[in-house]
């Protein structure tokens, strides 16, 4: 095998390697985002909720 090739075998090795990590990284911070979206609709639906039963409970 030649000298070459091998470094060729290594930086794939490498790339894949680097890849993977930024790819998990990346999917990581994706789900955070998606979690903080998820939250912050479901905290406007509840304070939505929670001012027309507090509204109306005031006018009673």
């Amino acid at each position: 095998m030649k000298t070459g090739s091998i470094w060729t075998i290594l930086g794939v090795v490498i790339a894949v390697a680097i890849a993977w990590f930024l790819v998990e990284a990346l999917f990581s911070i994706m789900w955070v985002i998606a979690k903080l979206g998820a939250v912050a609709l479901v905290a406007v639906i509840v304070y939505v909720l929670l001012h027309r039963f507090l509204d109306r409970a005031g006018r009673d």
